[in-house]
């Protein structure tokens, strides 16, 4: 079996939740290079896996890692959020996503995701027509002002817009150590993180449709119901967080009248569902220091009812 480049994040807790889960099919809505899946296919012998992904390079990878279960394993390429809804294996017993960029998306300079890289690009899928490019040397000063406070969550939001339109007002901005070295003069550049770094979580969230994304597959899932399956989600920031955070706090809901009501008069049946995580499971200390990207990490897991 050929070996991912990359530690999954989690993935005891990931496996853990799944352990008891009975014959059929988990989707992992974010194959990437198949950490989770290999293991799932490894632990659990009555389950197969449909993958999903929108990266031609992760799914030819997953391809030749996961050769040995072929006949276990389904892929798909595109966004979960719409690939989810036309799986036709069944019965789902399962549905798993990690909301991070891949390791080797992140640490390849040709993907334009790096404070290093020589390129401005940050699709995950690179057919998709809007580069990280297009955003910083076209959006307006407002819109690039709500995407850097809206995503980013940076308080100097508009100073950082002002700084990037005055740049490329004397040429264009066409690499990410460009881009990193503007945040490097507006943003505090103490602490431990790169001054950047919220900056590039703004633009790359932009550029993929990432929150849009999350709250497309929540509402997939919802229609669907599959029943008694489980729902693993990992997020890895506080706007991905309160999205599925939210969503499974309506699932679990009996009353879905107004607030101000008088009486119900819903029925109060209209939870689908329990939260199996009451806090986010996070990394242990061991974990941290085998992939110190897993610092950030959140599981939270959610189980349909039985129909």
């Amino acid at each position: 079996m050929v070996e991912a480049p990359h530690i999954p994040v989690l993935l005891e807790q990931v496996l853990d939740s799944f352990s008891k889960s009975r014959d059929g099919y988990i989707v992992d809505c974010t194959l990437g290079y198949a950490g989770h899946s290999s293991r799932l296919l490894s632990s659990l012998p009555n389950i197969s896996i449909v993958g999903i992904d929108r990266d031609d390079e992760a799914l030819e990878f997953s391809t030749r890692r996961l050769s040995d279960d072929s006949d276990r394993v389904t892929f798909y390429k595109g966004t979960f959020s719409d690939t989810i809804s036309i799986v036709t294996q069944e019965p789902i017993v399962g549905v798993l996503a990690d909301f991070g960029v891949s390791s080797l998306q992140l640490d390849k300079l040709d993907r334009g995701f790096s404070f290093d890289s020589q390129e401005l690009d940050m699709r995950m899928d690179r057919d998709a027509s809007l580069t990280a490019y297009d955003v910083v040397n076209s959006y307006s000063e407002d819109r690039l002002v709500y995407i850097l406070s809206e995503y980013g969550e940076i308080p100097q939001a508009d100073k950082l817009a002002r700084e990037i339109i005055k740049s490329r007002t004397t040429k264009p901005i066409e690499s990410g150590v460009e881009l990193s070295d503007i945040a490097r003069k507006v943003l505090y550049a103490g602490g431990k993180i790169h001054p950047a770094t919220l900056m590039f979580q703004a633009i790359r969230i932009e550029v993929n449709d990432e929150l849009g994304e999350i709250e497309r597959l929540l509402d997939a899932l919802e229609s669907m119901k599959p029943s008694g399956a489980i729902v693993s989600l990992i997020t890895f920031h506080s706007l991905e967080d309160r999205l599925v955070k939210n969503r499974f706090k309506r699932w679990t809901q009996r009353c879905i009248c107004d607030p101000d009501a008088m009486r119900c008069t819903c029925s109060r049946d209209h939870n689908i569902g329990k939260i199996v995580t009451k806090k986010p499971l996070i990394a242990t200390q061991e974990q941290i220091r085998a992939n110190p990207r897993s610092r950030s990490a959140k599981l939270r897991v959610f189980r349909f009812a039985d129909e």
